[in-house]
């Protein structure tokens, strides 16, 4: 997996300095109105104006990551004094909006202007960025509705964790859009990436500021409560709350007992013989449940679930028997992005049922069986095998249950809030002088809602590995991005795990930020006693602090789960 990490030293003025230089960034009727000002009083001079104005935006900037382009930003809304939390976050966002819009439209100019010049991998990485802005778009739109929110239940902070994963996933994108360049030999990526660091940077201050919406104030900064995984709430038969009913039905219930609208069958007796077909009749936009139904057969394609069809569920004959397999690599001119065997994005996705493959191999490198940006996606009895980066939690919500996971290096991975329940995590054999990692979690700013939760799974040596299992080392995770958060808790852990059990990326980087945690796992892997020493790593011995990292805290599981029909259990327990 790519060890891409962007940073960027700002190229705006200090706030110390915003001072001498903004009437050159103040609109000119602000600058007016305060000249006007001057007949009525002599305090009320051009300076004073400008003086209090920088102070309203300094005061509110205050606790973000990127002051200096917040002040400038918020500088530049005459408005400012007038504007309340909600507008002014909902104003910069919609800056970002623009901005994303402004960055896709160059993106699609480069795609033409270089067309004979572009490799295979140049023209890949420019689809996924074009994609993914498509969807950070979306995704800050969406956060501006929530923001516009008036009264009561409707009032922003009852969106808090909405807002909290839309401003994460749109982060998360453009490092994501960047990434695809890392193998490129040509410029593309310098004529971006300052542009997407700014729409990066701006959602992080948004992120920010989220904490001073009225009703989230008395929420205690910084408490643990405010930084483990709040995204998994109330469990009901052992499933998140944010599965309908109707849905947690659905995956309970036996193929032979569920409705479905198509079929898939290779022999010609469905409606359907390929997945893809069948995921391009569903209806975009829907707003209830669209089952395809892919009967046993292995399927060899490369299917995408796009965000315009939300709703919609694969539904197998179970792990073994329908198979989705594909071969994409990053060795023959995919990105780590477009590699995946299925990617779904469309919110609302479910399967159930389904093995999900990319035999590619150990040599291919970055290989993706399963990518999901789809928010409040859940899967249940499914399995994901693979090599190298296997299964991308890439985004959003998410949420496995009684699934398989196979793969070498770094083989769960992304920046998603996910929630692994009951599950086996395999790792292979890898290649000589190669390390398998179990995770390696994506989280790029402390706001983030964002991490990998690992409850009552088993971590454990696959069949190919355990004959060589001495000749390699392995490790629960490794950190990928500056704040990678991942937590082990109530698991068993197999002898395959190093005792110091986490491995670095490159040198100190991201070890007294990151946070892994391990709490009362079992098995021969699990002691503690020669872990790393790491600031960020901690075995975690309180319940209360553990328990922010099930599905009722960390994924706010209860409001989308118990709609689906996969069990789950809300607590540690």
């Amino acid at each position: 997996m790519d060890g891409l990490r962007t940073r960027l030293l700002p190229t705006l003025l200090p706030a110390s300095l915003l001072l001498l230089f903004l009437p050159l960034f103040l609109p000119l009727n602000l600058l007016t109105t305060a000249a006007a000002a001057t007949s009525r009083s002599p305090q009320t001079t051009p300076h004073f104006h400008v003086r209090r104005h920088l102070q309203a935006a300094h005061s509110t900037c205050q606790g973000t990551l990127y002051p200096d382009l917040c002040v400038s930003t918020l500088a530049s809304f005459p408005d400012l004094a007038s504007k309340s939390i909600p507008e002014v976050i909902s104003s910069i966002v919609n800056l970002t909006a623009d901005q994303a819009q402004s960055v896709s439209s160059n993106c699609s100019s480069l795609e033409r202007r270089l067309a004979t010049k572009l490799g295979p991998l140049e023209r890949c990485a420019l689809d996924d960025c074009l994609e993914l802005l498509a969807d950070t778009i979306d995704q800050l739109r969406k956060a501006i509705s929530d923001l516009s929110s008036k009264n009561g239940s409707t009032a922003p902070a009852a969106h808090f964790h909405d807002l909290q994963t839309l401003l994460s996933g749109a982060m998360t994108n453009q490092y994501t859009c960047l990434d695809g360049f890392a193998y490129s030999k040509q410029n593309v990526r310098g004529a971006i990436e300052r542009s997407l660091v700014k729409i990066s940077r701006h959602a992080s201050n948004s992120l920010a500021l989220l904490k001073k919406l009225p009703g989230v104030k008395g929420r205690p900064s910084g408490s643990l409560a405010e930084e483990a995984f709040p995204e998994y709430s109330r469990m009901r038969d052992g499933f998140p709350a944010w599965l309908s009913p109707m849905d947690r039905r659905l995956l309970q219930a036996s193929v032979s007992a569920t409705n479905y609208n198509v079929t898939v069958a290779q022999d010609g007796t469905g409606n359907f013989t390929t997945v893809s077909a069948a995921v391009a009749a569903a209806p975009n936009a829907s707003t209830t449940r669209f089952v395809i139904y892919i009967k046993a057969g292995a399927y060899f394609e490369n299917v995408e679930v796009d965000s315009k069809k939300p709703m919609i569920m694969f539904l197998g004959d179970g792990i073994g028997q329908t198979w989705i397999k594909g071969n994409r690599n990053v060795v023959d001119g995919w990105t780590t992005f477009r590699s995946a065997t299925v990617a779904a994005v469309g919110s609302g996705f479910i399967a159930k049922g389904i093995s999900f493959e990319n035999y590619a191999g150990p040599s291919k490198h970055q290989a993706v069986a399963f990518r999901s940006g789809s928010d409040l996606s859940a899967f249940y009895n499914c399995s994901f095998v693979g090599y190298q980066d296997t299964l991308y939690v890439h985004s959003l919500r998410q949420f496995y249950r009684e699934c398989d996971v196979y793969g070498t290096i770094d083989f769960i991975f992304g920046n998603a809030a996910v929630v692994f329940q009951n599950c086996n995590l395999y790792a292979r054999k890898p290649n000589e002088n190669q390390k398998n990692v179990f995770t390696a979690q994506g989280r790029e700013d402390p706001n983030q809602n964002t991490g990998i939760s690992i409850l009552n799974c088993k971590v454990a040596a696959a069949a190919d590995l355990i004959p060589v299992q001495s000749s390699f080392q392995t490790y629960l995770g490794r950190p990928w991005q500056e704040y990678s958060r991942t937590v082990y808790m109530l698991s068993y852990i197999g002898d395959l795990v190093d005792p110091a059990g986490w491995l670095e990326w490159n040198g100190t980087f991201a070890l007294s930020t990151l946070y892994y945690g391990e709490y009362k796992n079992q098995g021969p892997g699990s002691n503690t006693s020669a872990r790393v020493t790491w600031p960020g790593y901690r075995v975690i011995t309180n319940a209360t602090e553990a328990s922010q990292f099930t599905v009722e805290s960390f994924i706010q599981g209860n409001d989308w789960l118990n709609g689906t029909g996969i069990p789950y259990y809300s607590g540690l327990s």
